[in-house]
């Protein structure tokens, strides 16, 4: 497929591409040169539990979240 790079040095994937991998805006990718011209576009994986404070935050019923305390694993 092709694409083009606009004046902002954007490169857009293509649709087909998106729908089949399920590529969202805002995803993370790295960009690594192979050589001149060749390029790997690679999607970045995230971190384990990326995002799960801000869904913790945003849940809409207030005090869903409490933390406990947590006792110590030494009598087990």
């Amino acid at each position: 497929m092709k694409t083009t790079v606009s004046s902002k040095g954007q490169i857009v994937l293509p649709a087909e591409f998106r729908r089949q991998d399920r590529i969202e805006a805002g995803q993370a990718f790295e960009v690594e040169r192979l050589g001149r011209g060749e390029y790997r576009l690679k999607r970045r994986s995230p971190a384990p539990n990326e995002g799960a404070l801000d869904w913790l935050l945003g849940c809409p019923e207030k005090g869903f979240f409490v933390p406990i305390e947590s006792g110590s694993t030494d009598t087990l």
